[in-house]
């Protein structure tokens, strides 16, 4: 068992090292222009059936979208995904988000999210970071389904809204918390 969760750990810890895995040519587009491609489609996706985050779109500053996250553990876990930031629906810059956890796990899901900057103050702690970590810095919310679906953006105050979409597989316990955002350069 112990072989077994050293080994889960590994993988999650080779694939998260490697900036540009999951970018893969497709059809002769770049990684650049896949990714922000798939960016934006998700968002799309999310604001189609969100209300709130159809409400953000038009307001935020930016909007960083993960489309697929690959999240894996056995006591030991960690996560990986790549993104785009959006500023009117074109790509201004491109990300990665990481994460490490340990204790009770076991399982492999993928989700996406999308963070929502209200606020100028918020983008510029992304990018003058060496590593933005969720939970650090400015006040992020998580919207569940119901907040999203009930909330006007006339009570919102906080820097960073985020909203995870497109859960797939089973694993235990689900957030962003802890979470390190690093700019990354595609090809």
């Amino acid at each position: 068992m112990k072989t077994l969760s050293v080994a889960a750990a590994l993988a999650v810890v080779a694939l998260a090292s490697t900036p540009g895995t999951l970018l893969a040519q497709d059809e002769g587009k770049t990684e650049a222009a896949k990714l922000t491609s798939e960016s934006q489609a998700a968002l799309q996706k999310l604001t189609a059936g969100v209300p709130l985050a159809a409400e953000l779109t038009k307001t935020a500053d930016a909007i960083l979208v993960f489309p697929s996250i690959t999240k894996a553990g056995f006591g030991i876990g960690g996560q990986y995904g790549e993104g785009a930031l959006l500023k009117k629906g074109a790509a201004v810059g491109y990300y990665k988000t990481t994460g490490a956890s340990f204790g009770l796990q076991a399982g492999a899901q993928s989700y996406g999210y999308a963070m929502f900057f209200t606020s100028a103050d918020a983008i510029d702690q992304l990018n003058k970071a060496n590593g933005f970590e969720v939970g650090v810095g400015p006040s992020v919310v998580v919207v569940d389904e119901g907040m999203g679906k009930s909330t006007t953006t006339t009570t919102l105050k906080d820097d960073v809204y985020a909203f995870i979409f497109s859960q797939k597989g089973l694993m235990a316990g689900l957030g962003i918390q802890g979470n390190k955002i690093k700019r990354i350069t595609p090809k």
